[in-house]
């Protein structure tokens, strides 16, 4: 991640929970902004980005995702927190492994493939 983002080895900090569950994955991700930044501006920024992505859900601050919202889904689930420094974004992802991260992602990517709805066989 921080070399497809282009940043120092210290700006980004990935870190995968061990949890005592039989599926789903929750992730933190601690970034340091550039800019002072407000919650609605970052969430905006969530919104704008992954506007018309289907299996993307952007969680409204201070809300924050729980792996069992994800769960029997192809859901990606996302939810952030800023620290009152503005400055100090920790985002927190949760999906449920056996869909979003295996057999659901074939199924989306190969309804791509060939033209298909992306949710054809994930509802």
């Amino acid at each position: 991640m921080v070399e497809q983002l282009a940043l120092g080895s210290g700006e980004l900090t990935f870190t995968p929970h061990l949890l005592p569950i039989p599926r789903g994955i929750m992730s933190t991700i601690y970034v340091h902004l550039s800019r002072e930044m407000t919650p609605m501006e970052v969430e905006s920024c969530f919104r704008h980005f992954y506007s018309g992505k289907r299996w993307i859900r952007v969680f409204q601050t201070p809300q924050l995702p729980q792996v069992q919202f994800c769960l029997h889904t192809n859901y990606c689930d996302l939810g952030f927190c800023l620290a009152e420094d503005g400055r100090r974004l920790v985002l927190v992802c949760c999906i449920d492994n056996l869909l979003k991260g295996a057999a659901g992602q074939a199924v989306q990517n190969m309804n791509r493939m060939y033209g298909w709805a992306e949710d054809e066989g994930l509802q």
